[in-house]
């Protein structure tokens, strides 16, 4: 069980519709008419807070959930200080705090952008790429991936220019990769050690990979993420806001990520 902001929320739901709810049946068993002039004040205050809640609760548990990007790990796709609607129906249908899913639906597909609860640590939800897919062999040396034996085309693009707090990934390469059939920017910073290897993934797992692939903590130190950690598939941006340096991304606002 997590206690999180959605543990919190079931709470409040239930409390404000206890109150609220037993409250009409005592009038009821009474036989009194309801006025709302005459509710005491916890009453008042639960029957106006309880339909916020509750469509609060719903739309975030299962229709979507806004994220802020924290960190430099996925660009140039997403910059830090974006924020992102994830789709929480996209994988299944789970119930809040438990996690448990109750009704099946997609799974996830190569170059999809996920949000995950962190496998070292549940608590910490993780923004990253999928790369792997269950029974997938996974090798990256020299800066270069290989599924199932097959090379991954890249495509330089130049030399990226970094803006804000990601001003310090100027000079990196810019590339764009095509994740069989799914086209994505990346950045390389030649030179810099990475982790190297080939990774089987096992089943009801997938191996992920941040787009700034040598400023990325993922599967390639921690190892693959199982299926019941994800949380949905990252689709929006919604708002940009640097505020540190830039302020408002204007021209980020309304970004379909892909």
């Amino acid at each position: 069980m997590d206690y999180d902001f959605s543990f919190f929320l079931v709470v409040a739901t239930l409390v404000t519709g206890i109150i609220w709810g037993g409250y009409l049946l005592v009038l009821k068993s009474r036989g009194e008419v309801f006025d709302e002039e005459k509710e005491p004040w916890f009453v008042e205050y639960a029957h106006s807070f309880f339909p916020v809640v509750l469509i609060v609760l719903l739309l975030r548990s299962f229709i979507a959930e806004p994220f802020r990007i924290p960190s430099a790990s996925m660009m140039p796709t997403l910059l830090i200080g974006d924020f992102i609607l994830v789709n929480k129906f996209a994988y299944g249908i789970r119930l809040p705090v438990i996690n448990k899913k109750v009704i099946e639906l997609n799974e996830p597909k190569r170059g999809d952008i996920v949000v995950f609860r962190y496998p070292k640590d549940p608590a910490v939800d993780y923004i990253k790429r999928v790369i792997g897919l269950p029974g997938d062999r996974v090798a990256y040396y020299d800066k270069k991936l290989h599924i199932n034996g097959v090379p991954i085309n890249q495509v330089s693009l130049g030399r990226y220019q970094g803006v804000g707090q990601g001003e310090d990934m100027t000079g990196n390469e810019h590339l764009l990769e095509d994740l069989t059939g799914v086209e994505h920017s990346i950045l390389i910073r030649n030179g810099a050690a990475s982790a190297e290897g080939v990774y089987i993934v096992p089943k009801g797992s997938y191996f992920v990979m941040g787009d700034n692939r040598d400023n990325s903590n993922d599967s390639r130190y921690w190892g693959t993420v199982p299926e019941e950690n994800l949380v949905g598939k990252a689709f929006f941006i919604w708002m940009s806001w640097d505020w540190q340096h830039k302020g408002v991304g204007f021209d980020r606002i309304g970004t379909v990520l892909k």
